[in-house]
């Protein structure tokens, strides 16, 4: 596994904005609770990271039709899709210095009902403790799907299947993929989303151009 990063300016990673609005009251007074209550930074990115995936639903198991998008409304609502989830992550680690960004994959929404490619949202981590970048899936756990915190050896929320046509992504991007943030803000609920999940990513096609 070879994570690469987007740009090189550590500072992009940090970045507070409309999406990443760890500027929010909630978003900062939580991260600042996870924070106090870590004995380490790397304690800390593992206390924000169970807090996403464990005490923020995910939207479908949970059966939530709002559609979220920014860190707050994600806080608010108590729940999130997978990029919604991981734009909350990024903002409580980035509200105490952490870097994160944002990476993708390529998976098939369901082999048997939906056999279409999709992306999938997560994030990429650095830990000045480790040294290192890493990445960390908060979608949120239920049978079948079983991510956890690791530094060293990932578990992350799905198996990519290569032979299936399912693409990794090792990129850590410092924004939320425009061409995700433009459906999420497009669609008015989770019904009409999943009519029109993301396919391909506007970095992509920036690169491509």
């Amino acid at each position: 596994m070879d994570i690469t990063l987007y740009v090189d300016k550590i500072e992009e990673y940090l970045k507070c904005d409309n999406v990443i609005d760890y500027d929010n009251e909630a978003v900062a007074k939580l991260a600042d609770t996870l924070f106090q209550q870590a004995q380490s930074e790397l304690d800390f990115i593992r206390n924000a990271y169970e807090f996403v995936r464990d005490r923020i639903a995910y939207s479908g198991d949970a059966g939530e039709d709002e559609l979220t998008c920014t860190a707050s409304e994600v806080l608010g609502a108590g729940h999130g899709i997978c990029f919604a989830k991981s734009h909350l992550l990024a903002a409580l680690l980035r509200s105490k210095s952490v870097p994160a960004g944002f990476c993708y994959q390529k998976l098939i929404l369901d082999d048997e009902t939906a056999p279409v490619l999709i992306y999938h949202g997560l994030n990429g981590v650095y830990s000045r403790d480790c040294k290192k970048w890493f990445r960390l899936d908060a979608r949120g756990n239920k049978a079948g799907v079983d991510a956890q915190f690791s530094v060293e050896k990932e578990q992350l929320a799905y198996a990519v299947r290569p032979e299936m046509g399912e693409e990794d992504g090792f990129v850590v991007y410092p924004d939320p993929d425009s061409r995700v943030i433009e459906i999420l803000k497009k669609c008015r609920t989770r019904t009409e989303l999943w009519k029109d999940l993301p396919t391909e990513l506007a970095y992509c096609q920036n690169k491509a151009g």
